[in-house]
């Protein structure tokens, strides 16, 4: 990894990682996933299902239970029949039925271009985005959800090169349909360790960001000052809003489970200047400038070379002590990515 004196260079977090540890699958249990500590310059190597040990009993633990949906949808294209593919990202605000979409091959789907799909619905390309992305208008012939169980299938991350049932791809605990992946640091929990952490009087909390795909893409920008993110949509309970407020009043830790959770509540306080319920939506980008004024203590896995979450990470434990974890997670053979172990930081 490189040690550079300027964080704001986008080459200040890159680093090599052998393609062998790229999990491919989750474990079974899904929570006899190792874990690393990293309290100031301290490292342990744990077992997540001892979390409910690793955390204090006064913590407030937050949760996104966003739920993954069947976003990825293959047809054919009008006319000429030549099988496509439409990677939904995020409805438009334009109108209901129009969302931006990924699409292949993107040649030959161009404006006004039509898709069939098995179930008789159809698409229409009805724009065309900055980076590449499409506007599509959907013409469907029952609700959408059904349509997406009928027609979609769950995006897989393209470095999974392996089968996975949807559920594996899912938290325990997701609830709320919207999101185009996983919040990826809440599949390690499973219903018993969440049961023992209720059983320590560790308060949990909950509350939904629907990822989208540009918080993992790589940043293609020298600086990280000129890279754009991309919005993504969140709702605070008020329930969350006043179990945040006590656990500060009480001088508690607030821990978030995953950056998205950690985005959530960061964002909402920088963009409306306190923590309030309902919905919204934020494009901020963590960087070694921020100022974390809600999350004490984050669990999160190990991220891309160059992506914006490693640089969220290095931002909230420091940038120094990441380069030095992530070196060790490479000796130490830890599993990466989406379906790989976990980290528990606390902030520098």
């Amino acid at each position: 990894m490189l040690r550079m004196a300027d964080e704001g260079l986008t080459a200040a977090y890159d680093f090599a990682l052998p393609e062998e540890l790229i999990a491919q699958h989750p474990v079974e249990p899904r929570d006899a996933a190792r874990v690393m500590v990293v309290r100031g310059e301290q490292i342990e190597h744990r077992r997540f299902a001892e979390l409910s040990e690793l955390l204090r009993p006064s913590d407030l633990l937050v949760l996104n239970e966003t739920r993954v949906i069947r976003a990825r949808l293959h047809g054919r294209r009008e006319p000429g029949g030549g099988a496509c593919e439409i990677f939904l990202l995020h409805p438009e605000p334009a109108g209901p039925g129009r969302w931006a979409a990924l699409v292949r091959p993107a040649k030959k789907l161009r404006l006004g271009t039509r898709v069939r799909f098995d179930d008789g619905s159809s698409a229409e390309i009805a724009g065309m985005g900055e980076e590449g992305e499409r506007i599509v208008e959907l013409h469907l012939i029952q609700p959408l959800v059904s349509f997406l169980r009928e027609v979609g299938d769950v995006p897989l991350p393209p470095y999974v090169h392996e089968r996975v049932p949807e559920e594996e791809y899912q938290t325990v605990y997701a609830r709320v349909e919207g999101s185009v992946a996983a919040p990826t640091a809440g599949l390690h929990f499973t219903p018993e360790l969440l049961e023992r952490i209720e059983g320590r009087g560790i308060e949990t909390a909950r509350l939904v960001l629907d990822v989208g795909l540009g918080t993992f893409r790589p940043m293609a920008a020298q600086r990280l000052a000129e890279h754009r993110m991309h919005a993504e949509r969140y709702e605070i309970p008020q329930a969350t809003v006043e179990a945040v407020a006590r656990a500060k009043r009480e001088g508690r830790r607030v821990v978030a489970v995953g950056t998205t959770t950690l985005r959530a509540l960061e964002g909402c306080m920088h963009d409306r200047g306190a923590l309030r319920a309902g919905p919204g939506e934020t494009s901020i980008f963590i960087t070694p400038e921020w100022r974390f004024a809600v999350v004490d203590a984050l669990v999160t896995n190990f991220h891309l070379p160059r992506s914006t979450l490693l640089v969220l990470v290095s931002a909230f434990a420091g940038r120094e002590r990441m380069l030095h974890a992530y070196e060790q997670a490479v000796v130490q053979r830890y599993r990466f990515y989406s379906f790989g172990d976990a980290m528990l930081l606390e902030r520098a």
